[in-house]
This record gives C-alpha cells, sequence and structure tokens, in this order.
C-alpha cells in the first residue's frame, strides 16, 4: 500500500491503522499529532482508523520554545 507520509512517499506491506504505522515508523514512544487525509484523528481513535490506498498522512510533534 502506497501512501504519502509528511510529503514522502512510503509503501507499507499491509493494510494498517493509525497506531500501527505509528509503530512501525518508531512514533509509539512519542507525543505526535495525526492528520490523515486533512482529517485530525484523535488519538483514541487510532486504533480503529484504518489507512487506505494513497491516503496523505502528517504526523507533527509539539515544539517547544517561543
Amino acid at each position: 500500500m502506497n501512501l504519502l507520509i509528511n510529503d514522502s512517499e512510503k509503501t507499507i506491506d499491509a493494510p494498517c491503522t493509525v497506531a500501527q504505522l505509528l509503530l512501525r515508523l518508531n512514533y509509539q514512544s512519542q507525543s505526535v499529532a495525526v492528520a490523515v487525509d486533512g482529517q485530525f484523528i484523535p488519538k483514541s481513535m487510532r486504533e480503529r482508523a484504518l489507512l487506505t490506498e494513497g491516503a496523505t498522512v502528517e504526523i507533527v510533534s509539539p515544539m517547544q520554545g517561543g
């Protein structure tokens, strides 16, 4: 399955959820915000949010400073 993740094309072996994708990309220990096709995915919904072929995924880490 092909996805566009943070403006980079990635191929994922099989269909997966947002939570599974974050594990595969080693984001599991980080606090991140995720949007799929422009829609924010709350942390509580990541286990159920199934990614589809060609989806655009944005993963953003919070930044400190000011």
